[in-house]
């Protein structure tokens, strides 16, 4: 049963507008699912400038799931990683006990520009794995699970679902499915878990008796079996798994304590949490209480 449709919010993180749908006031999490972003889409102008790029920032407590649907971005962290990004690609980023790190448009669109669009996520972090050693896992397009019927084809980005096990590692119990639905095209939300939602990220589906559009979150409750329908070529994400419990958030940092929150403040302002091996020249300080500053993409 459809239970709460959330619309997008459009934020400036600095460069361009982000449609942010969580955390949101009657709805912090879905799932381990607490921060989900849609980048753009926006065309970049060539000579990108550098202040479109999001300076190395720190996270603790959670992962972060970059997935492009255009464009590229380069991700360097503190273990070392350094990364292009591309569409149908999982990057998967966990802070764990602390990580700091930097996407930045250093590849082609820097001189010739282009189109970028995409999804950000955070996974929040089971109470025992919250203070895990941080670390960085790609996998290309080419290594994730694919699926599909008549008039839909899909990607299993991260967990299980459909039948499919994704290889991706995570540390809870969750699903995220990347659906291209053609008009007319119908994909059920995988019922095994109990918190599940649809963000629709292009065109028009139908649930419940109800059409909905781009920039809107579907968020199910019970173990109902929702299905949706595309009215017209539409672009799906499936996302949900095991609730966690209550967490904390504050800027870039996840937590079950909030004095773990204020270790993480202490932490940065101290230097604590290292800057990017390969990208330590710059940082974005610790914003201000209690107005802080516009967050990063993630």
């Amino acid at each position: 049963m459809l239970d709460l449709v959330i619309g997008a919010r459009r934020k400036d993180p600095g460069g361009f507008e982000v449609g942010r749908v969580l955390p949101f006031m009657r709805r912090r999490m879905v799932g381990p699912f607490i921060f989900f972003d849609h980048m753009g889409p926006v065309d970049l102008p060539p000579q990108v400038p550098r202040t479109t790029d999001v300076r190395p920032h720190p996270h603790i407590g959670l992962s972060t799931v970059t997935y492009l649907f255009d464009g590229e971005i380069m991700h360097r962290d503190s273990t070392g990683a350094q990364q292009a990004i591309r569409p149908g690609a999982v990057n998967w980023m966990t802070a764990g006990s602390g990580i700091s790190h930097s996407e930045r448009f250093d590849g082609p669109i820097r001189q010739s520009g282009g189109r970028v669009h995409g999804i950000q996520a955070w996974v929040a972090l089971p109470e025992a794995q919250e203070e895990m050693e941080p670390s960085f896992i790609h996998h290309g397009a080419e290594d994730l699970p694919v699926f599909g019927e008549a008039g839909v084809s899909a990607r299993l980005i991260a967990g299980r679902a459909f039948g499919l096990t994704n290889p991706v590692r995570n540390q809870s119990p969750l699903f995220y499915v990347h659906a291209e639905l053609q008009a007319g095209g119908r994909i059920g939300i995988p019922s095994e878990y109990p918190e599940r939602a649809a963000y629709v990220v292009g065109g028009r589906v139908e649930a419940d008796g109800r059409d909905y559009g781009p920039g809107q979150m579907l968020v199910f409750a019970g173990r109902s079996d929702p299905v949706l329908t595309a009215l017209e070529a539409s672009t799906v994400m499936l996302l949900g798994g095991e609730p966690l419990g209550p967490r904390h958030i504050w800027w870039n940092f996840v937590s079950s304590r909030q004095d773990r929150i204020e270790q993480a403040k202490a932490d940065w302002q101290s230097g604590r949490i290292h800057l990017p091996l390969n990208d330590d020249q710059e940082f974005i300080p610790l914003p201000e209480d209690p107005k802080p500053a516009p967050e990063p993409m993630s």
